[in-house]
């Protein structure tokens, strides 16, 4: 199976099980973009429930192919929800004040942690690659990198 086929398989797979179709109609791209640091990402209409997922080869092996794709589709799944989110913190505080900031940036990160646990759940019970990417924490400084050079408090 190539890469396209791949990509065809899991989101039509986990577009099911995460019950979006046939609510939305769902395009892939596979692009090359050095300027895009993701692997993943989507286009949404939300009026027409059209979604375009666009998954980056550029500097991708997709080792973790079955992760980002569960990843981008509960990002659609919980699509509502964020923009719901987004619409009171910006009807709330004015654009880049310290309110608004601390709002944006930690729904933003909460998010992306929950969108994270989720993806684990589903992929430890119902994925075909149950191996997690690590990328992130590679990028990291290790525990004792974080305290190098501090005050020895002793």
């Amino acid at each position: 199976m190539n890469i396209e086929e791949k990509i065809n398989y899991l989101v039509d797979k986990w577009s099911k099980k995460l019950r979006l179709v046939p609510f939305w109609d769902i395009k892939i791209e596979i692009v090359h973009q050095k300027d895009l640091n993701k692997t993943g990402d989507f286009k949404i209409d939300c009026e027409d429930h059209k979604v375009i997922f666009i998954f980056n080869q550029c500097g991708s092996d997709f080792s973790h192919l079955e992760e980002t794709i569960v990843h981008e589709l509960l990002h659609l799944k919980l699509y509502p929800l964020d923009q719901t989110t987004e619409s009171l913190i910006e009807a709330n505080f004015e654009k880049d004040s310290s309110g608004y900031n601390f709002a944006y940036i930690t729904f933003m990160k909460t998010l992306e942690q929950t969108v994270e646990e989720l993806t684990k759940c589903f992929l430890f019970e119902f994925g075909e690659d149950k191996e997690l990417s690590f990328g992130r924490c590679n990028k990291k400084k290790s525990f004792n990198e974080l305290f190098d050079g501090l005050k020895n408090l002793e």
